[in-house]
């Protein structure tokens, strides 16, 4: 009976080594189809924070996500995807006297996606070269 124990002793054992030299185990990659919606989400966010009413400025804005794109980053372990989200902005001003300016532009937004945080983290853009 004591041969027994001692046998489940050590093979107990040995599988904790085995457990312990594996050592911890990388992020899996998640795939386009979760990443995708995670960056539809921050769009979605953007666009609520840009169209807030500026009481000082009298500036009305709307966000219209012309496109949401996602690419694969085989290259870099910790950050898989690349992601860009595309706005065309358009804002109205109207001045103590009542005349309306409107304008319209296009605004582009960068992201990784960070395994090690597990979400999209937004990317400045480069300085120009002087």
């Amino acid at each position: 009976m004591r041969r027994d124990r001692t046998a489940g002793v050590v093979i107990l054992a040995a599988a904790l080594t085995a457990l312990a030299a594996c050592g911890p185990r990388a992020p899996e990659i998640p795939g386009r189809e979760v990443v995708t919606p995670l960056l539809r989400q921050e769009a979605d966010t953007l666009k609520g924070d840009g169209e807030r009413l500026d009481p000082v400025l009298l500036v009305k804005a709307t966000w219209t996500i012309e496109g949401i794109d996602v690419t694969e980053r085989p290259d870099d372990p910790d950050r898989p995807w690349a992601g860009s989200i595309r706005f065309r902005i358009r804002s109205v001003m109207r001045d103590e006297q009542g005349v309306v300016t409107t304008d319209e532009f296009e605004r582009r937004f960068d992201y990784l996606y960070t395994l090690s945080l597990q979400r999209w983290v937004f990317q400045l853009a480069p300085s120009p070269a002087p």
